[in-house]
């Protein structure tokens, strides 16, 4: 089988949110772009996500339930209710329950899956898995990897970084970065404000391009899902003003036109980030990005057009750096556009797929998994 054939395909998606735009965060972003640009290409593409995602048939075993909340419970991205273990998980099992009862009906499982499961079960599913990582490493993904042994899955990380973090902690993988539709995201002729976009969590940290923005006396537009309604009612939302605008989410259109029409976009990340899709998204926009050097952030900058990096938490450097940045692009009538070039070279979703295809043919004929059978 070549990458140019038609592959069948289960894709394993995050169960916190469903796959569908205005998308929830960068990893629900990355999945359904993925599972579009590969049927695109004529691929047989079964999503396996929660109510409400596109791609999924209603009534399916590849269905399943939505994370069902506590009335009055503190909804946040780095908790689940009692009902992801009692209801989801046990979902997710008849899903994995109804490939391995039909393995000859895909080719190739693609996981991006958070919870260990898919990766525990990997061996006894007749059928090749690939499990991209964009965490930092958990220990029960490694212990289900370790329990899995030589038959389990391959895995792909999304940087550099994240692969280094994976591998102390026992768990080799490939980098593969994430990948960005250039026609999702066109070039923008720019403006006088600045943007922040992505989820409202205290890990992105937000509320310093605040901070930035009225220190250079520039208008701030902020984009994203509130991720934590605690940390945005303490630390981003009374800063609203005449100067700071909070969107909320906006459609991908919507979004991409206003990254667009923006003179630069910051990137405040309060930890180590393992890829930062909004970087890429706003350089294919043509807009310039400062950001903070942490975890994989500093990959997408190198060799990138247009943007820079500061000393996290540095404020004072963001201020110079978005400026200086600013400047160029008035005095450089082609600066945008060569920054699109850029980003468009390096993080174009073509490039990605291009390599999956080449991945997931090759395992699809894998002598380990011919009628079935697992090694």
């Amino acid at each position: 089988m070549s990458a140019s054939q038609r592959l069948r395909l289960a894709v394993i998606a995050p169960l916190r949110f469903p796959i569908r735009a205005p998308h929830s965060g960068g990893l629900e972003s990355a999945v359904w772009s993925e599972v579009a640009a590969l049927r695109a290409r004529g691929h047989d593409v079964t999503l396996i996500a929660v109510q409400g995602s596109d791609f999924v048939s209603p009534g399916s075993p590849f269905e399943l339930p939505n994370l069902d909340w506590p009335h009055g419970a503190a909804l946040t991205d780095v908790t689940y209710p009692v009902s992801y273990e009692s209801t989801t998980v046990p979902a997710l099992e008849q899903a994995l329950e109804a490939i391995a009862a039909d393995s000859d009906r895909f080719d190739v499982i693609s996981n991006h899956c958070l919870h260990s499961l898919p990766v525990r079960r990997a061996p006894v599913l007749g059928t090749p898995m690939v499990t991209t990582l964009h965490t930092p490493p958990d220990a029960a993904f490694v212990a289900a990897h370790v329990a899995a042994g030589p038959a389990g899955s391959t895995f792909l990380s999304v940087s550099e970084f994240t692969r280094r973090e994976w591998m102390r902690a026992g768990l080799h993988s490939d980098v593969l970065p994430n990948g960005v539709d250039p026609e999702a995201w066109p070039e923008g002729a720019g403006g006088d404000g600045i943007v922040w976009f992505g989820r409202i969590v205290p890990e992105k940290a937000p509320h310093l391009a605040v901070e930035v923005a009225r220190r250079l006396g520039r208008r701030l537009t902020i984009a994203g899902r509130i991720g934590d309604r605690e940390y945005a009612e303490r630390e981003l939302l009374p800063r609203r003003g005449d100067d700071v605008t909070f969107t909320g989410m906006l459609a991908p259109a919507e979004l991409a036109a206003l990254v667009g029409a923006s003179a630069a976009a910051l990137s405040t990340p309060a930890w180590a980030e393992p890829f930062g899709l909004v970087a890429p998204e706003a350089l294919m926009c043509g807009t310039p990005v400062v950001s903070f050097a942490v975890g994989g952030v500093p990959e997408i900058a190198a060799k990138s057009v247009g943007m820079e990096l500061v000393a996290p938490g540095d404020v004072d450097a963001m201020c110079e750096r978005v400026e200086r940045l600013i400047r160029r692009t008035a005095d450089d009538a082609a600066f945008r556009s060569r920054i699109r070039a850029s980003a468009v070279r390096r993080f174009s979703l073509d490039g990605r797929i291009d390599a999956l295809e080449d991945l997931f043919a090759e395992l699809a004929t894998d002598s380990r998994y011919a009628d079935g059978l697992t090694a």
